[in-house]
């Protein structure tokens, strides 16, 4: 057996897994809006958990930001009461038990590398396109991390090629502006149809729209595909994964596996395109897979 927790914005999702990745236990609290109270909150799921299922072992933990390298704390997490904390050893303190952290992207990379649609691919890009815009690279199914525990963050890096409408009017909650993550994540799209139809929209609605003869639902559609395939193609003249698997509400859409791989020839700097581009095998649920498989 082992036990992964996804620590997200607005649910924490605790789950012990068989060898064979079976669900034997899966719970799902809300996040608390303190530091402490998620504390507690963990170790309540935990402990149910343990009464259920038998499992006393070691810990994963998906969360948002990443751990400092140099001091141990959490930095870049937009469940901003988490930066500055050492929450590996917090939790191992409130558990008693040892605990992996890593980020959300990171582990969503590697559930869909190791069990999911990138299984079988030497290199895997993992990218969660949601409220946010994250990354995560698996390669020979071990997790890259890098230097400054940061490899993969392509959602604070600039949109690359950026035409003259694009400059304005994209701060990015990190204080930089201009990142990839307003201009591509699901807020970005939301926001980009309502500045031009003065009505609010989710994803969903838009495409549906689209469908139905909207041209401004239609028009933004094509924009972000647009700006996905420039974010991706600078991911491949990088890194050049073998595959790439989208996650996160925006992954969803089923247009975007026909129309983005037709837009990567005009940025992507080789005369063929190998790598593919997927739907993840396990959505939602490949944050908490992948935490599990923190220590396998």
């Amino acid at each position: 057996m082992r036990c992964g927790i996804d620590v997200g914005g607005t649910k924490i999702e605790i789950a012990i897994l068989a060898d064979n990745g079976a669900f034997l236990c899966r719970e799902r609290t809300n996040t608390p809006d303190n530091y402490k109270e998620l504390l507690d909150t963990i170790k309540k799921s935990v402990d149910n958990s343990a009464k259920s299922t038998g499992y006393f072992g070691p810990v994963g933990i998906c969360m948002p930001g990443s751990v400092s390298k140099h001091t141990g704390l959490i930095q870049g997490a937009n469940t901003t009461y988490l930066n500055g904390q050492n929450f590996q050893k917090d939790l191992q303190a409130t558990l008693n038990r040892s605990v992996r952290l890593s980020n959300d992207a990171n582990c969503f990379a590697l559930s869909e590398a190791i069990e999911g649609s990138g299984k079988g691919y030497t290199v895997v890009f993992g990218v969660i396109i949601g409220t946010g815009c994250g990354g995560g690279i698996v390669a020979n199914e071990q997790l890259i991390t890098g230097a400054n525990s940061i490899a993969g963050e392509w959602g604070h890096t600039p949109l690359p090629w950026p035409v003259e409408n694009e400059f304005d009017n994209h701060d990015c909650w990190c204080g930089k502006t201009g990142c990839l993550e307003t201009f591509i994540s699901g807020s970005a799209l939301m926001k980009d149809y309502e500045q031009i139809a003065g009505i609010k929209k989710d994803g969903q609605e838009i495409v549906v729209a689209s469908e139905n003869g909207d041209i401004v639902a239609e028009a933004v559609l094509q924009a972000v595909e647009d700006r996905i395939a420039r974010g991706l193609a600078m991911i491949i003249n990088i890194l050049d994964p073998d595959i790439i698997v989208l996650g996160g509400g925006l992954s969803n859409i089923n247009r975007f596996y026909k129309n983005i791989p037709g837009k990567l020839h005009g940025y992507v700097f080789s005369d063929n395109i190998s790598t593919k581009l997927t739907k993840p095998k396990y959505g939602d649920s490949s944050g908490v897979r992948g935490a599990a498989l923190l220590f396998k």
